[in-house]
Order: C-alpha cells, then structure tokens, then sequence
C-alpha cells in the first residue's frame, strides 16, 4: 500500500465515523457559506455594476469580484462560528442537548462577530436588511400562527401584504425625495434610474 493509499484511507474512515459528524458539519457550512454567498452575490453585483457604475472593464471586474468575495467570505464565517457555538453550548451540557435558546445565542455571538464590528459594508447592510425582513415577516406569521394575535375572520392575514407593501414604498419615496443621502447607495442608484 502506497503512502497516498493509506492517506486516503484515513481521511475516508475520518469522514465516515460518525463521532466526527458535528465536527464535518462546521466545514460542510463554512464550504455551503461560501459556495451560497458566491451563488447569490455574483449575478447581483455583475448586474449592479453594469448598470450604475462607472470604470473600465478591469475596474468593474475587480468590484464585482470583491463583492463576490466578501459575501462569500462573510456567510462562511458566520456558518462556522454558527455551528461551533451551537456545537460547545450543546457539549457545555452535562446532558449534551441543545436547548431553544442555542440558536439564538449561536445566531447573537456569529451575527456580533462577523457583520456587527467594524465598518459596514454594503454588501453587510444588504445581507441584514435582507435578514431583517424575513425575520420580521416570519415573526408577523409566527404571532398570528401561536395565538399571540387573534385573525379568527382572517382580516389581518389578507390586508397585512397591501399595508405593509404601501408603506414600504411610501417611505422609500419620502426618503427619496426629502433625505436622499440617508438611502444606501445602490438602493440611491436605483430610484435615480427610474
């Protein structure tokens, strides 16, 4: 048996125990984290850049690849800190079970540490403010679904989207119209385009 052969064979009995599987599954969503943010990241900043920016090819080559970069970079980080904080919270037990609030400290600790420090980046804003909806819709769902708010004649389920899609376009046009510069700047770009 070769030096490689044996190589190969212990990786492949490492991967295959299943004591490594929570260990595999923080590289598995560092590696999901970078293969997403590329996925979803590149074709928005091929198309943004193209449209508003201004440069030579080179240039705009290099801002969408560092965009590209960035998002990849971020969701990897916070995967792995992620699943490493769920992962020590759930062996920090004598019972070595994950509790409700497990995921929430996991989400706190990755979220603080990868997108709250430092300078904000718009790539940053993008990914929370995109976060900061679906949580927001999902919660609105959540407290009708649990009982927390009555709908028993369905009145707020259907006229919930209208009101909230008005005055979500009534605000970013007073925005628009009366403190510009408060906007983030591609979001700027857009409206100017229109």
């Amino acid at each position: 048996m070769s030096a490689l052969e044996d190589i190969k064979e212990t990786v492949n009995g490492f991967i295959l125990d299943p004591a490594n599987a929570e260990l595999l599954a923080i590289l598995k969503g560092a590696r999901n984290g970078l293969v997403y943010g590329a996925k979803v990241r590149f074709p928005h900043a091929l198309v943004m850049v193209f449209l508003f920016r201004k440069g030579s090819l080179r240039n705009k080559i290099g801002l969408i690849l560092k965009a590209t970069r960035q998002h990849a970079k971020n969701l990897a980080l916070f995967a792995t800190v992620y699943k490493s904080a769920c992962l020590a919270l759930k062996k920090s037990r004598p019972s070595g079970k994950e509790t409700s609030s497990d995921t929430f400290l996991a989400g706190l600790l990755g979220g603080y540490l990868v997108f709250g420090r430092g300078m904000q980046s718009s790539v940053n804003q993008q990914i929370i403010v995109y976060i900061f909806a679906r949580v927001m819709l999902g919660l609105a769902k959540l407290s009708i679904e649990s009982g927390v708010v009555q709908d028993k004649n369905g009145k707020i389920r259907s006229r919930a989207w209208p009101v909230f899609a008005s005055l979500s376009w009534a605000g970013v046009m007073w925005l628009f119209r009366w403190y510009p510069e408060t906007l983030q700047p591609s979001l700027r770009s857009s409206m100017k385009y229109m």
